[in-house]
C-alpha cells in the first residue's frame, strides 16, 4: 500500500485528496486507488508504462514542480480504467500522475481533443 495526497482533489471527487494505492494481486500493473476518508469511493488504475507503451502524455514544468518531478523516471503514470460486461476502457485524457518517493499526485486534465475518455482497453493492448 502506497499513501497517496493529491495536490488538488481529482475533478469530480472534491474534496477528497489523501489516497491509498493498492496493487491488484494477480493482475500486474493494475492497481486500487481508494479514498481514505471514504472507502467505498474506490477507482481501478492501470500503469500505462507497463500497458501502454505509446501513450506518453507530456506533463507541463509547472505541474512537474508541483509534484516535486524533474526526470521522467520519478512518476508513476496511472490511467483510471472503467470496467463493464462489454469490456473495460481508460481514460486517455486525464492520467493520474504519481511521484514515486512522495506520493503527491494529480489528475492532468489534457487539452488534446484525440484522446478520449472512454478507450476501449482491448483494443489498446492489442495494438501493444
Amino acid at each position: 500500500m502506497t499513501a497517496i495526497r493529491f495536490v488538488a482533489p481529482p475533478p469530480g471527487l472534491e474534496p477528497l485528496a489523501a489516497f491509498e494505492l493498492d496493487a491488484v494481486a494477480g493482475a500486474d500493473g493494475l492497481y486500487t486507488l481508494t479514498a481514505v476518508e471514504r472507502p467505498e469511493i474506490r477507482l481501478f488504475t492501470l500503469d500505462a508504462e507497463r500497458h501502454l507503451p505509446g501513450y506518453s502524455p507530456e506533463l507541463p514544468d509547472d505541474r512537474a514542480a508541483d509534484l516535486g518531478i524533474s526526470a521522467p523516471e520519478e512518476a508513476l503514470l496511472l490511467v483510471v480504467v472503467t470496467p463493464s460486461a462489454a469490456g473495460s476502457t481508460v481514460n486517455l485524457l486525464a492520467p493520474v500522475i504519481v511521484n514515486r518517493a512522495t506520493g503527491a499526485a494529480l489528475q492532468l486534465v489534457l487539452d488534446d481533443d484525440g484522446l478520449p475518455v472512454r478507450a476501449e482497453l482491448a483494443a489498446l493492448a492489442g495494438a501493444a
